[in-house]
């Protein structure tokens, strides 16, 4: 009987663990998260989801208080248009984020950057070829494209000196998706050099309808990319993710082709995760029925959380003039519209709810809006509990070895002290 160590993804001339860790913003895969899976080898994804605000809790540094201070007199202001990034700031905290996890890499694995490219910022195109670039400046090994595939992505780094040389990937959760984005980056030579296949059953945004995640499958939807690869006689590798909770569910896939696969659920609950720990327990007490998809992201994308998530409901104000990293190019926000709308509609109250959209940037930063995978519910069954009722955290360690050893489903219990 195959386990996840009988397999080995190929990167160029790299040989690694076919365990990638998803990149969870924000700063829920945290470097030292990362760095674990690499030090195993394996691939380690960190995310720059909100870069300057990872980098003021990180290292110190003033990027969200200054923002604030500059933008404060539009503070009463329901138009967020004048609310801009300032790209060297940018600039600064991605080089931070992503040189100081470099520095500290040990191991032969890889150390990767999600880059959530619906983070519009008010300056899609610009904050985004900021991030882009920085992040290559700064020696990350790849970049990870997702959560709203910008076609442009690729020319944006075109002439950066490392556009050939770092690992370029895309998350995709459709056939359709990939042949979009080769089509349109053709003129530029340069393919990605993984795909990660993400399913229905993933945490957090979804590529697929508020109603209609549930008539996909991860599997149909790797071996309809896979095939059409194929017949294309375009070598890429694949790398499903979404659900995979076992190390067997990991080698059903990687027997059939896909070159690794991307986990991060059973990661939220390691010792290195950035989660903080009273939200760990949440995670370990769900049941499958805390468990749902909902419409709440200003995104417009569907997004699998937690029902009691503290964002659910939440009146915050819209702190725009702080974060603002989901404004579009007119400074609009999904949320500033419900946020509004509720205001006006309760002129005395002095505390109002959202029900249908939350602050996103104010609830990630806090650690409040749970987002998880559909398998979550199963983290229970992933360890012991102590004898104040509370479940025990893993290490990285711990989960990597599960994956990359077990078989025949079981799941590798840490041992008591």
């Amino acid at each position: 009987m195959k386990s996840v160590d009988d397999f080995r993804l190929r990167l160029g001339k790299k040989e690694l663990v076919p365990i990638v860790l998803g990149g969870m913003g924000v700063d829920i895969s945290t470097a030292a998260l990362a760095l674990e899976c690499v030090r195993l080898g394996g691939v380690g994804h960190i995310s720059d989801a909100m870069v300057p605000s990872v980098s003021d809790k990180r290292f110190g540094t003033k990027f969200i208080s200054q923002k604030t201070k500059f933008f404060k007199f539009n503070l009463g202001n329901d138009d967020k248009s004048a609310v801009r990034f300032d790209l060297g700031q940018l600039d600064e905290a991605t080089r931070l984020h992503i040189g100081r996890t470099m520095e500290a890499k040990r191991g032969e694995g890889m150390i990767f950057v999600n880059c959530m490219e619906k983070l519009t910022m008010n300056g899609a195109r610009e904050t985004l070829k900021v991030r882009l670039n920085s992040a290559l400046d700064a020696g990350i090994d790849g970049i990870t494209l997702s959560a709203g595939l910008h076609l442009g992505s690729f020319g944006m780094m075109a002439e950066n000196p490392r556009f050939r040389d770092a690992k370029l990937g895309i998350i995709v959760s459709s056939l359709r998706a990939l042949q979009l984005f080769l089509r349109k980056n053709a003129r530029l030579e340069r393919l990605p050099d993984y795909v990660v296949v993400e399913g229905p059953l993933a945490g957090g945004h979804l590529g697929f309808g508020l109603e209609d995640w549930k008539q996909y499958d991860l599997r149909t939807i790797t071996n309809e990319i896979r095939d059409h690869l194929k017949a294309e006689q375009l070598d890429i590798p694949l790398i499903p993710a979404g659900g995979i909770f076992t190390g067997s569910d990991a080698v059903s896939f990687l027997a059939e082709g896909s070159a690794a696969v991307q986990v991060a659920t059973r990661f939220t609950v390691a010792r290195e995760c950035g989660l903080p720990a009273k939200v760990k327990q949440e995670y370990f007490r769900a049941s499958e029925d805390d468990i749902e998809v909902n419409a709440t992201s200003p995104t417009g994308y569907p997004m699998r959380m937690l029902k009691n998530s503290p964002s659910i409901g939440s009146g915050v104000r819209p702190n725009c003039e702080a974060y603002g990293y989901l404004l579009d190019g007119s400074g609009g926000c999904a949320y500033i519209d419900a946020y509004n709308r509720e205001v006006l509609a309760h002129p005395h109250a002095k505390k109002i709810k959202v029900l249908d959209k939350t602050c996103l940037c104010t609830h990630m930063r806090a650690y409040d809006c749970w987002t998880c995978g559909q398998n979550t519910w199963r983290l229970k069954d992933t360890t012991y509990r102590l004898p104040d009722g509370t479940y025990a955290e893993l290490t990285a360690e711990h989960i990597f070895h599960d994956y990359q050893f077990s078989v025949d489903h079981k799941v590798a219990l840490p041992e008591q002290p």
